[in-house]
């Protein structure tokens, strides 16, 4: 039986979210193939929450009566950073153990949104113009002109839509930027696009890359808030209202992105429609997977069941990158 380690916690602004999913995983994994251990991220120590036990980062082992456990395979669950930017994908990559997420790289790159764009527009993926600005910098105004009001103000690298403004007059902008910066040192200043938000979560399987059903997002309020992700302040239809070739077209798109940047494990890509183009948004590489979250709801569109889904995860990220 395999010896599942799920990571949870974590120090960022969504904690919560992360050990919402961490439970969903623990509740859907198949008990005849694996046996786990819930293990929390918190600021002093990595804790296996059922005995209260500090994890010996060492070797990633557990010491309960003596006895010292390793894991076959960890879980990570925790979204923003340490995880969905890289630095625990290679701590895990140095101590050999398997895990279910993009690897160093491709977790770093996906979580700078600005450095995924540039490297994304090699590869003719469309996108919304946008610009970095560090903390310090003058905001450069000619090309906020260029851009025209309403624009988006993001933190360049964080999650779950913290941080993020809709700006609609000159006014709001420089608030706008102040608040992004509470959570990220860099800020990136986006055109708007006028349209319906999608979602399409991938996930490989060997050679083949299982392409889920598209995620037509109608958020209560302007975007796709915190509240909308997580606290049901939006409407979610799975598969999308769109035309067959429509759903082709956002699927091919989302699996070229999912190949360009190395992706592994279930991975979920967000869209804006204008008119008959998707245009890039963002890669999630660790997804929410609470009962609220869009990927399992894909994977029951595909037919899935959500253990399934977990089975796949961990049979493709424990084989080699490169077989």
């Amino acid at each position: 039986m395999k010896r599942i380690a799920i990571l949870t916690g974590g120090l960022s602004a969504e904690r919560a979210i992360s050990l919402k999913s961490a439970e969903m995983v623990a509740k859907h994994l198949d008990p005849n193939a694996y046996d786990f251990r819930m293990i929390t991220m918190n600021s002093d120590a990595w804790v296996e929450m059922e005995s209260h036990t500090a994890i010996d980062l060492n070797d990633f082992s557990l010491t309960l009566k003596g006895r010292k456990e390793f894991f076959d395979f960890v879980f990570l669950i925790i979204h923003g950073t340490p995880a969905e930017d890289g630095k625990m994908q290679g701590y895990f990559e140095m101590m050999d153990i398997p895990h279910s997420t993009c690897d160093t790289l491709a977790s770093a790159l996906t979580f700078n949104k600005q450095k995924c764009k540039e490297f994304l527009e090699a590869h003719q993926v469309p996108m919304a113009p946008s610009l970095l600005l560090k903390k310090g910098d003058s905001i450069p105004r000619d090309k906020i002109e260029e851009f025209g009001y309403p624009l988006f103000v993001k933190p360049n690298s964080n999650g779950s839509s913290y941080g993020i403004s809709l700006v609609k007059e000159e006014h709001a902008l420089m608030p706008a930027v102040e608040t992004a910066l509470r959570f990220d040192q860099e800020v990136i200043i986006e055109g708007y696009l006028e349209g319906a938000e999608f979602g399409c979560g991938l996930v490989r399987e060997g050679e083949e890359i299982h392409v889920f059903p598209v995620t037509e997002i109608i958020p209560r309020d302007d975007f796709f808030t915190y509240e909308a992700k997580y606290e049901g302040a939006s409407e979610e239809i799975t598969p999308a209202r769109i035309s067959p070739e429509l759903t082709q077209v956002c699927q091919d798109l989302s699996e070229r992105i999912y190949t360009a940047l190395s992706c592994r494990g279930m991975v979920r890509m967000d869209y804006i429609l204008v008119g008959d183009a998707f245009y890039f948004l963002e890669v999630n590489t660790i997804p929410g997977l609470s009962a609220a979250s869009i990927i399992p709801q894909q994977a029951s569109a595909y037919g899935w069941d959500f253990s399934k889904l977990l089975d796949v995860v961990i049979k493709d990220c424990s084989a080699p990158a490169f077989p």
